[in-house]
C-alpha cells in the first residue's frame, strides 16, 4: 500500500512548535510581528488563500495586514506600498499575492521586497542564494514540497526527479532543491519532447503545470514517488492520482498534501525572520 504523505497533518503538528516560538519572539521584541499580504484586485482564488494566510497567522499568535489594492493599480503604486512595509519594523515577512494584474510588472516587484521579508522566497536574489545552497528564503510551495519529503524519509540522493513545469515560484525553485540534495533532476515543460516517456523513467514526479490530471498511470513506472502540487477547480491535482495510487509508493493528496504546506511553510519562514530580527536586536 502506498504511503499517504499527508501534508496537512504535517502543517498542524508544526503549528503548535510555532505557536512557542511566537511567544518568545513576543517577548523579545515587545510586539507581535507581522505577516503583510499584498491583494491587488478581487481574484476569487487569491481572496481565498490570503484569508486563509490570515487565519494561519491568527492560530499561532502572529499579527496579519492585508493591503488591499484595486484592480487598476500601477507598477510605482505597488512598489510604493512594498516600500512602506519594507520599512515597518512590525513586519517581517511580505507576500505579493499571485498572479497580479497584466499591467503590473510583477518580477519589479518581486524584487522590491527585502531579503530579509521575502518569506515566500520570490526575489530573484533569493532564488540566486537558494540555488547556490546559501542562507535564503525559499519559495514557499517547493520548500513544503521538500519538508514533506524529508518528514516521511524519502531517500533522495541518486534518485531521477522529473518536474513538469518551469514557474519561476515553483518548478525552477523545486527544481534547485532537489538537486542541492542530490537527486537527477529533469525539468520538462510544454516544449517538451517525449514527455510521457521521460516521466516514466523518473523515480521521484513533481506535477507542477496547472493541468487536471495531466500526468497519466501510464506515464509513471511501478514504485514511483508522485509529488502533486496541482490545485485545479474540484479539488483535482495535476495528476491522475486515482488511477496511479496502485503504481506509486508514495504520493501526496489533493487536498491535504502540499497546500498546508505550502501555507505553512510560508508562516514558518516568517517567524524565522522575526526570530532574526529578535536576535539581532539583543
Amino acid at each position: 500500500m502506498a504511503l499517504v504523505l499527508n501534508g496537512k497533518l504535517l502543517a498542524q503538528a508544526t503549528e503548535e512548535d510555532l505557536k512557542i516560538r511566537v511567544e518568545k519572539v513576543k517577548e523579545k521584541l515587545g510586539y507581535t510581528p507581522v505577516l503583510a499580504t499584498i491583494l491587488v484586485g478581487d481574484n476569487p482564488a487569491s481572496v481565498t488563500y490570503v484569508n486563509m494566510k490570515a487565519k494561519a497567522c491568527e492560530r499561532i499568535g502572529m499579527g496579519s495586514q492585508i493591503v488591499r489594492l484595486a484592480e487598476t493599480t500601477t507598477t510605482q503604486e505597488l512598489l510604493d506600498v512594498i516600500d512602506t512595509l519594507n520599512n515597518d519594523v512590525k513586519v517581517c515577512g511580505i507576500l505579493l499575492q499571485h498572479p497580479v494584474p497584466k499591467q503590473i510588472d510583477e518580477r519589479a516587484c518581486f524584487d522590491r521586497i527585502l531579503l530579509s521579508k521575502d518569506v515566500d522566497g520570490v526575489n530573484s536574489q533569493s532564488y540566486g542564494l537558494m540555488s547556490m545552497g546559501r542562507d535564503a528564503y525559499v519559495s514557499a510551495t517547493p520548500f513544503g514540497i521538500m519538508r514533506i519529503l524529508k518528514h516521511y524519509g524519502i531517500e533522495l540522493a541518486g534518485k531521477h526527479a522529473v518536474v513538469v513545469g518551469r514557474s519561476a515560484i515553483l518548478g525552477k525553485p523545486v527544481a534547485m532543491l532537489l538537486l542541492n540534495e542530490n537527486c537527477t533532476v529533469t525539468i520538462c515543460h510544454s516544449k517538451t519532447k517525449n514527455l510521457p516517456d521521460i516521466v516514466r523513467t523518473a523515480d521521484i514526479v513533481v506535477g507542477a503545470v496547472g493541468k487536471p490530471k495531466f500526468i497519466q498511470s501510464d506515464w509513471v513506472k511501478d514504485g514511483v514517488v508522485l509529488v502533486d502540487a496541482g490545485y485545479n477547480p474540484g479539488n483535482i491535482g495535476d495528476i491522475d492520482l486515482e488511477n496511479c495510487i496502485n503504481k506509486c509508493s508514495a504520493y501526496t493528496p489533493v487536498p491535504g498534501g502540499v497546500g498546508p504546506m505550502t501555507i505553512n511553510s510560508l508562516i514558518l519562514q516568517t517567524v524565522m525572520s522575526a526570530e532574526k530580527l529578535a536576535n539581532d536586536e539583543r
